[in-house]
């Protein structure tokens, strides 16, 4: 569970706009409905990312600035101990080992529960197809059912598919991950999860809460103190 969706974020905001175009007519209303097209007026974004898992509960905070790529964590450090550091992802090649393989990894993890739809759409390689509606898989009712699938060679998760169940307002409201290709026995075969507690936090609309199953177990993450600061503020905008 730790190391799902573990994908680099250091890509232009100006592909994902370019990206959107390619996507089916319901990703590119995914999109906006998220708030994304205003992705580039945020300038400092930091967030709380939260796991409960049976016999684990991981807490970590990011502040991140997405022009310039400069994260600082605000966690423990591997032997349990509180830290906080901060780092330019140009210059992570100069980091320390628990910095490249340990801080780095989670950040992206944390980061694409944050702005999935951004994420999938700064990812080119990755397929989507509008399948139509189906019955929801966890709840009652049925929404639009939207596939990102990855190729089984290249990119971060190769074989990995993701099933989205958009509502008709764009957003989702649940979706289920199927591990595939080369090293999923670091990530869960069948994670299911809700997508619930709305907000703005500026310009973006935030998912703050999925629970649901990893490979039957019993999972929740959610997010908690996210705000943004805009290009020429300088006060922070909650999330509401």
């Amino acid at each position: 569970m730790i190391r799902l969706l573990a994908f680099t974020v250091s890509v232009l905001v100006l592909a994902a706009a370019s990206h959107a175009e390619e996507r089916p007519p319901i990703f590119q209303q995914m999109f906006k409905a998220y708030g994304l097209e205003s992705f580039d007026q945020v300038e400092k974004i930091r967030y709380t990312f939260n796991l409960e898992f049976p016999g684990l509960n991981l807490t970590r905070s990011w502040e991140w600035e997405p022009k310039t790529d400069l994260i600082t964590y605000d966690g423990k450090d591997k032997d349990g101990n509180p830290m906080k550091l901060t780092y330019q992802r140009s210059q992570l090649s100069s980091q320390s080992d628990f910095v490249k393989n340990e801080i780095d990894p989670a950040f992206s993890i944390d980061n694409y529960w944050l702005l999935f739809v951004l994420h999938v759409s700064w990812d080119g390689s990755a397929k989507v197809t509008d399948e139509g509606m189906q019955k929801l898989p966890l709840g009652n009712g049925s929404a639009e059912r939207v596939v990102v699938k990855y190729p089984s060679e290249g990119g971060y998760a190769p074989g990995d598919t993701w099933e989205l169940y958009v509502g008709a307002d764009n957003r989702i409201e649940e979706f289920v991950y199927h591990g595939g290709g080369p090293g999923t026995q670091q990530r869960p075969k069948l994670l299911m999860a809700t997508w619930a507690d709305y907000k703005k936090v500026g310009p973006l609309l935030i998912s703050m809460d999925h629970r649901g199953t990893s490979d039957g177990m019993p999972t929740r993450v959610f997010l908690s103190n996210v705000s943004v600061k805009l290009t020429g503020s300088d006060s922070w905008m909650n999330a509401q």
